[in-house]
């Protein structure tokens, strides 16, 4: 059963980690997809990747500067133009850090809340105006596990997943009566390429106050947006999906 089928998805952050997860698990279950990347070597390859599993995957490359927003409207145009309509948002891009408050620079402060807010309104914003316009569809936001229960270093972070909940839910109450849904799906402790390069014995420190025993794949956060995109989450707006193993850290 594809659960998107006939749907058209841009995902952000598109090119590797969960993102990836993201735009391969929406074309296995019918989606077109625009994938979004920083640079157009990271997109292409990306791109390449998922055409070695499926020749005829519908995607299509991009990398617009996430925070400009007439760039962020071109993409969005352009997804429309190539497919023929607009249905899911994925603002799935952001930054990490952790500097010490002693030793954070204001300037990092300023570009983990530009990629991780300002770009999430931006494409948020462009998205609603085209799905108004059609009668709907869906925003989904990645947030994180730290964003309830902070970090003890690298502020910034948090603060900007924070701040990503509060659009979550004040865009589902803002935009429900133009039939679009918002959500936020909050991933834990995940095996990126971040978390891929520790080694074992700190990969066992982090798991060991996990419930489930294990850090997250992926693909399991990849079902949880999977989810919320289709028709199944119908009535679902202004949640935020936690997806940590309930961890607690």
């Amino acid at each position: 059963m594809e659960l998107l089928k006939g749907k058209v998805a841009l995902v952000t952050g598109g090119t590797r980690g969960i993102g990836f997860a993201v735009v391969k698990c929406y074309l296995e279950n019918g989606a077109s997809v625009a994938l979004c990347g920083s640079k157009k070597e990271s997109v292409d390859k990306a791109i390449a990747e998922l055409k070695e599993i499926n020749p005829d995957f519908p995607v299509i490359g991009l990398y617009p500067d996430l925070k400009n927003p007439a760039e962020v409207e071109k993409a969005v145009a352009e997804t429309k133009e190539k497919f023929g309509r607009f249905d899911i948002m994925v603002n799935n891009a952001g930054i990490s850090a952790r500097d010490s408050l002693y030793d954070y620079k204001p300037e990092d402060f300023v570009n983990i809340m530009n990629l991780n807010v300002t770009a999430v309104f931006n494409c948020s914003q462009a998205a609603a105006k085209v799905m108004k316009e059609q009668g709907g569809g869906v925003i989904l936001n990645t947030s994180s596990m730290v964003s309830l229960y902070g970090q003890p270093s690298g502020v910034g972070y948090p603060a900007s997943k924070y701040a990503v909940n509060g659009i979550t839910k004040s865009l589902a109450r803002e935009l429900g009566k133009d039939n679009i849904r918002v959500n936020a799906i909050l991933p834990g402790v995940t095996r990126t390429d971040m978390v891929a390069a520790l080694p074992k014995e700190v990969v066992d420190r982090i798991v060991a106050p996990i419930p489930l025993g294990r850090v997250c794949e992926p693909e399991e956060v990849a079902n949880a947006f999977l989810f919320l995109a289709s028709d199944l989450a119908s009535y679902i707006t202004g949640a935020l999906l936690s997806v940590d193993g309930a961890a607690r850290t």
